[in-house]
């Protein structure tokens, strides 16, 4: 599904696949409507195409980059689902879960970013610490972050202590971090050394 505009958003840059739904209640036009209100607000190029492949046959909720030219991200409908209403399409869950992958997009093309590892292959305490990064810069954008859900993923993955926590609000609140900063943090709170954290 390519689109035009939807509720006053531009989505002539946005493809969904499928085109109709048919086993969950998801509109191609609404979720289109959510990614390329979230591209544009953090600032991602207004020539670039997005498209969104989601996976209607499963419950479970993966998300993940395929790739970043073109920008294509792989979804389980699980993840676009509301909470308390099965196989229905939840806007504020997508556009948390847009902002956290495009955000991750964003750095990736960034030369000064770094240069992270592929999705499927980043470690469970970097993705989380990552995630932390992305989602405190959502939250900025005004969107539901669900900052205390982070929070405990941040802590399995790194320790329910101060350490955590402090690298925790270091990447909530950042601006402007490295791929290296990301791995020095994620490394200080599991008091580990950051090269051995990043292999």
């Amino acid at each position: 599904m390519s689109g035009t505009t939807q509720g006053g958003v531009d989505t002539s840059f946005v493809t969904v696949v499928p085109d109709t739904f048919t086993l969950v209640d998801y509109d191609a036009g609404e979720i289109a409507a959510v990614a390329a209100r979230v591209w544009q607000e953090i600032g991602l190029p207004a020539g670039g195409l997005l498209r969104i492949e989601v996976d209607e046959s499963t419950p479970l909720g993966r998300a993940w980059v395929i790739s970043t030219d073109p920008t294509v991200l792989g979804v389980e409908s699980g993840a676009l689902e509301h909470n308390h209403h099965p196989r229905q399409f939840d806007a504020t869950t997508a556009a948390q879960l847009f902002g956290r992958l495009l955000l991750r997009l964003r750095d990736r093309t960034d030369p000064a970013f770094g240069d992270p590892p592929g999705d499927d292959d980043l470690p469970l305490p970097l993705s989380a610490a990552w995630d932390a990064y992305a989602m405190g810069r959502i939250q900025r954008l005004g969107y539901d972050s669900q900052r205390q859900r982070r929070l405990y993923q941040f802590r399995v993955r790194h320790g329910f202590h101060d350490a955590a926590d402090a690298a925790f609000d270091r990447l909530w609140t950042a601006e402007s971090l490295t791929w290296a900063d990301i791995l020095a943090l994620s490394a200080g709170a599991q008091g580990t050394d950051a090269a051995s954290t990043g292999d």
